[in-house]
Parts: C-alpha cells; sequence; structure tokens
C-alpha cells in the first residue's frame, strides 16, 4: 500500500516515475510494489484502507519521518493547514 509522497495527498505533488521507487507499507493484500516503508504500527494498511482521511495522515506522518526535503516540506505545510496553523 503507497504511503508518504505516494499516497494522498502528496501524490498528486510527486508522480512516481516508476513503481518500483515508491514507499509502500507490507501488506500481503496490497497491489503495488515499491521499497519497504515500515508503518507505525503493523495495523495501519489495515486501518488505513478502512479510512481514508486516516490513511492520508498516516502518508503524512510518513512522508514528515522518512521523506525528502520538498515532500517533509509540502507535508509540513499541509499538516499545519489541516490544524490551522497557518493563515
Amino acid at each position: 500500500m503507497p504511503t508518504s509522497h505516494a499516497a494522498p495527498p502528496l501524490n498528486k505533488e510527486f508522480p512516481s516515475a516508476a513503481s518500483g521507487d515508491m514507499p509502500v507499507w507490507p501488506d500481503p493484500d496490497g497491489e503495488h510494489r515499491g521499497f519497504e516503508f515500515k508503518p507505525l504500527c503493523r495495523s495501519v494498511p489495515l486501518a488505513a484502507r478502512k479510512d481514508a482521511k486516516l490513511y492520508e495522515w498516516l502518508a503524512l506522518a510518513d512522508a514528515l519521518r522518512g521523506g525528502r526535503a520538498r515532500e517533509r516540506e509540502l507535508a509540513t505545510s499541509i499538516v499545519r493547514k489541516r490544524l490551522s496553523y497557518e493563515t
């Protein structure tokens, strides 16, 4: 299951060039291939499949903890806006 910049809401800004280049949570039911990005908890892929908003928040958290500078900056901006820290 894609995460970080390969998942919503960041995937619109960072289209993955190759499927093998995207970070994914290990998921036996997953349809995407990429490099393994260890989730915060084993149940993350299951929970994310059930709740789209939670999926976005978890993907943003992964961008903050393991993304490159541009990905972290955009994720920070989105989180701040969602939490109403920016005007």
